[in-house]
């Protein structure tokens, strides 16, 4: 039968017509996405590395709720807030504890976890997220902060969604374990140590310990309450936490190779270093005050700022002379983040201000160094506009971020606690006058800027590529299902052990066996010997 090809021609206008239309309803399913994105931690540094993430989302036509500790009065197209504002309530008991007080390894990671439990139950427990899980409401997807809250993930299993992470800091051994991913610890240090990727033999030994101590106390003390926590909000909950953790589909990380060192990563763990930069925006002018004082500084400016955990208006008065006392004796002068609308004693070369525009001050050619508590964020920051550092790191990532800035010779560091004029003079006046850290701090600068795309387009992409393909499974590698000794090849590399001793051992009882044997012809030889000489 012959079919003429103006009928032929119509069927595959048909056809390609057809497939152009569920492409593209396919496509729109995947933009009109519903998104949950939950960040349970207080620092709203965590909280800035994704906004702007989260808000490119809902103008490629996403529809995104975000639950966070600080909530948000704007009204904006497709995206909305709920605010468990609790954590800050009971946090203020806190601000003044130094955070430089002693305590061994294990109560510092106990004392992490009741935090983070904390954490997980003014979240489930406040009434807008209640009311939230209480409806009719269904999320394509949920993307966790990943702060080691494991029973906050149960989120994703209720709304039936796909589970994707996302990280500040980039990977560490818990998430490492979450996506199957190796890290051998022999160059890659423990997030909360400050060493780097290039150890010594004694190095490498404590990065073990860590490992070891962090290995148990998870599975002693941290998960156990978290399976607690599990079925106390989740009481219907079908799946066990391990199983629950298990259905990462990928995870964004707020690191890049150019900010660390290289390491090995698998697929569907994405390297989103400096996300929080508007890499596509101009820089703004100061307000006028601010840019007349910075203009007007004839020795240059240098930024001081601890980051949002730390408040310097918090800092022990001694800490707090040592730092004016030091400034004061400066000729630049001094942007402050203070916290309070008075300093008393306040150096006359010092402009305080509870905030500063931070990339738009690091940008100006007449900023000459940071002093920073080492956020990763904010290193990231003096990188991409190749300011050098002074590092008075605290707590967390922060020794290992200042580390690496010496290491890659643009910063130095010092003790918050202990150091005073006479310490911070020199260093400061090292990093002003020598030209070799503005150099490296340049270099490192053109190194991490030099990218096909921004880290806000990869993260996008990536979203949307998890979304179109339901979660993305074959991305899913294969040590995700084997047992810690499986994955560690333990069971193999003992069977070969096995061997290797066997093999040893019957070779020591055939020489044994051997040596008898020879001894008796020996001895049998001899006595023969001494018969015919008697004879």
């Amino acid at each position: 039968m012959r079919i003429s090809s103006s009928g032929a021609g119509i069927g595959l206008f048909f056809v390609v017509g057809l497939v152009l239309v569920l492409s593209s309803n396919a496509d729109d399913k995947v933009k009109s996405s519903r998104i949950l994105a939950v960040f349970p931690f207080p620092g709203r540094s965590q909280y800035i590395f994704a906004e702007q993430y989260l808000k490119e989302l809902s103008r490629r036509s996403h529809n995104v709720t975000v639950i966070n500790t600080f909530g948000s009065d704007k009204i904006e197209p497709n995206f909305r807030v709920i605010g468990a504002k609790k954590i800050h309530e009971l946090m203020a008991a806190f601000n003044s504890i130094m955070y430089n007080a002693p305590a061994s390894q294990w109560k510092m990671l106990t004392m992490t976890t009741e935090f983070i439990n904390l954490l997980t139950t003014c979240i489930l427990d406040d009434p807008a997220v209640k009311e939230l899980l209480a409806s009719d409401e269904r999320f394509d997807m949920v993307v966790f902060e990943t702060v080691q809250n494991e029973a906050l993930f149960g989120l994703a299993q209720h709304f039936g969604a796909l589970t994707m992470g996302i990280s500040s800091y980039g990977t560490d051994r818990h998430i490492d374990e979450l996506m199957g991913n190796i890290s051998p610890l022999s160059y890659n240090p423990m997030l909360l140590s400050s060493r780097t990727e290039r150890m010594n033999f004694e190095d490498r030994f404590w990065n073990l310990w860590d490992a070891l101590l962090l290995w148990v106390h998870k599975r002693v003390v941290h998960l156990p309450t978290q399976r607690d926590l599990l079925k106390k909000y989740f009481p219907e909950s079908k799946q066990s936490l391990e199983e629950i953790m298990d259905k990462f589909s990928l995870v964004l990380m707020g690191q890049h190779f150019s900010l660390s060192y290289p390491r090995p990563y698998l697929p569907n763990m994405i390297e989103v270093g400096g996300l929080h930069l508007q890499q596509q925006r101009k820089v703004q002018p100061l307000p006028q005050e601010l840019s007349d004082f910075v203009g007007q500084a004839t020795e240059g400016v240098i930024y001081f700022s601890m980051g949002s955990n730390i408040k310097s208006k918090d800092l022990p008065p001694s800490v707090r002379q040592a730092l004016m006392e030091t400034f004061a004796s400066l000729p630049q002068s001094i942007l402050w983040k203070f916290e309070d609308d008075q300093l008393e004693e306040k150096p006359a070369n010092v402009f305080i201000s509870k905030w500063f525009p931070q990339p738009d001050i690091l940008a100006h050619p007449n900023v000459k160094l940071f002093i920073t508590h080492g956020g990763l964020l904010s290193t990231i920051e003096s990188i991409y506009f190749g300011k050098p550092v002074l590092g008075l790191p605290v707590f967390y990532d922060q020794h290992l971020n200042i580390q690496r800035a010496k290491q890659a010779g643009y910063g130095l560091s010092a003790d918050l606690w202990s150091s005073n004029a006479t310490v911070l003079i020199p260093l400061i006046q090292e990093l002003l006058v020598n030209p070799s850290y503005a150099k490296a701090a340049e270099t490192k600068s053109r190194l991490f800027r030099d990218q096909k795309e921004t880290a806000l387009e990869r993260a996008i992409w990536w979203t949307e590529y998890v979304l179109r393909n339901d979660g993305a499974a074959h991305m899913r590698c294969a040590s995700r299902d084997l047992s810690f000794v499986q994955f560690h090849g333990l069971d193999t590399w003992g069977l070969l052990l096995a061997l290797a001793l066997l093999v040893l051992l019957s070779f020591a009882i055939v020489l044994k066996l051997l040596f008898r044997g020879l001894c008796y012809v020996i001895v049998k030889r001899r006595h023969r010997t001494n018969k015919l000489k008697t004879h």
